[in-house]
This record gives structure tokens, C-alpha cells and sequence, in this order.
């Protein structure tokens, strides 16, 4: 079965976006090889991609308006908005487990979780989250998106990879 990963950068405090909702502060730490390295090195183990709404139109608008980065990936948005899908990017109302459980069970490569906290805590939420594979970003925002928020439940992981590189500590655990 696919597993389900969760790749997704934040402050050291815990945040994925500042308090107005932006990620410009993930570009304080020069790129490195290394780095460049590590992301190429997971999008060779995935084929699909989830988002919430926020996070595709930050990438759309801001991040990167001029071309879909996710282009060699099928994307899914999951949005309450009427929106045409595309062969590459499809529009989705179901509920995020709904989801990766449908899409778990389609032959395939290792399923993305990429944005944001509330796709996210609502997989976890369902225990569907095999892996996460955190980049923690020395910068501490003190406020604004914050990627786990209140937990029903414990969740024990297992350090499975930590690497640091320009500052950036990259850690992978797996559920227990």
C-alpha cells in the first residue's frame, strides 16, 4: 500500500506560516545543494499531491504564479470551490480521508501531504499519516499557522533520518 507522507517545512516554534498566513521567512536560509538534493531525493518516491485550498492558491499567487511546480505530480485541492480540474491538478470536495484512503488503494508511488495544517491535523486526526518529513527552519515566528495544533490523541513516532545542512535540520519519523 502507499504510504502517506507529510513534507512540509516550519519554524522551530512549530509554524508552517507566520500570523498574516505567509511563508517568506522560509526563504531566510540560503539554497544548498544539499537541500535541493533532499527534495528531489523524496519526489522520486511520489506521484501525487495534496493541498488544501490556502496553500494552492499561496503557490499559485505568490510562490510561484508564472508555472505550476507540481507539474510532474497529479495534484488534488481540496476545496469547496467550484473549480475546473485539469489532467494534472484536480479539484476535490471530499473530506481529506476520504482521500488518501481512495487514493491508498490505487497502484502508484508514495502520496504527498503538502499544506496545510488542517489537511494535516485532520489526517493525523484519522491515522493516516505514515511518515513525516519535517524541515525545521531556524526561525522562531512566535505566532501564526501553526502545524500541530490540539491533539485528541498521543501520537509516538520513530526517528527514522535527521540531517542538518545551512542551518535547516531535517527530521523523518515513522509511526510506531
Amino acid at each position: 500500500m502507499r504510504k502517506v507522507v507529510l513534507f512540509i517545512a516550519m519554524s522551530l516554534d512549530g509554524y508552517i506560516a507566520d500570523r498574516n498566513g505567509k511563508v517568506d521567512w522560509l526563504d531566510s536560509q540560503d539554497e544548498t545543494t544539499d537541500a535541493e538534493h533532499a527534495y528531489s531525493e523524496f519526489t522520486n518516491t511520489i506521484d501525487t499531491v495534496i493541498m488544501g485550498w490556502k496553500t494552492y492558491a499561496q503557490v499559485t499567487t505568490e510562490l510561484s504564479p508564472s508555472q505550476w511546480v507540481y507539474d510532474d505530480f497529479t495534484s488534488y485541492v481540496i476545496t469547496h470551490r467550484q473549480k475546473t480540474s485539469t489532467e494534472k491538478i484536480k479539484f476535490v470536495s471530499e473530506s481529506p480521508a476520504d482521500l488518501v484512503k481512495r487514493l491508498r488503494e490505487r497502484t502508484g508511488k508514495d502520496i504527498w501531504i503538502c499544506g496545510g495544517a488542517s489537511i494535516a491535523q485532520q489526517l493525523m486526526d484519522a491515522d493516516l499519516i505514515d511518515r513525516f518529513h519535517l524541515s525545521i527552519i531556524p526561525t522562531v515566528l512566535g505566532d501564526g499557522v501553526r502545524l500541530f495544533g490540539s491533539r485528541r490523541q498521543e501520537l509516538r513516532l520513530r526517528l527514522l533520518c535527521a540531517q542538518s545542512y545551512n542551518g535547516i535540520t531535517e527530521v523523518i519519523y515513522e509511526k510506531r
